[in-house]
């Protein structure tokens, strides 16, 4: 199955990064929709709705996040892995999602930078 890989430089330090992806009030400020999520390995998370969730698989707090994602419409997970640097005053942000149907590869891909780490990164660039 098709993988997707992105990089985003964050105007943040790796410890809101971090704090972005799992606290679900800041999840809740940038994506704009009810979130249940955590920093607890095994935790169960749902954003949008439930209609992506999953499950924390590896959590290395400020520096990487493994989950299991599904889309209510996926026959089987996907597997997502945040890693978070420093470079400087800023953090950059790798994605790797892994797994991904063929037919939802576009969409998922656009949906990583217009909805998720891209929404993040214009959080951040606001605050600054």
């Amino acid at each position: 199955m098709p993988t997707i890989t992105q990089t985003y430089e964050m105007n943040a330090k790796p410890e809101e990064v971090f704090e972005a992806l799992v606290n679900p009030d800041i999840i809740q400020h940038w994506s704009g929709d009810e979130a249940k999520m955590s920093a607890d390995v095994g935790a169960k998370f749902s954003l949008w709705g439930g209609q992506m969730f999953g499950t924390n698989l590896e959590v290395i707090p400020n520096r990487k996040i493994v989950q299991e994602w599904c889309y209510e419409q996926w026959e089987k997970p996907s597997k997502v892995t945040f890693t978070i640097k420093a470079k400087g005053d800023i953090s950059i942000v790798s994605l790797y999602h892994e797994g991904v149907p063929e037919k939802s590869l576009e969409s998922i891909a656009e949906g990583w930078d217009s909805y998720y780490l891209g929404a993040i990164r214009e959080m951040f660039n606001e605050e600054k």
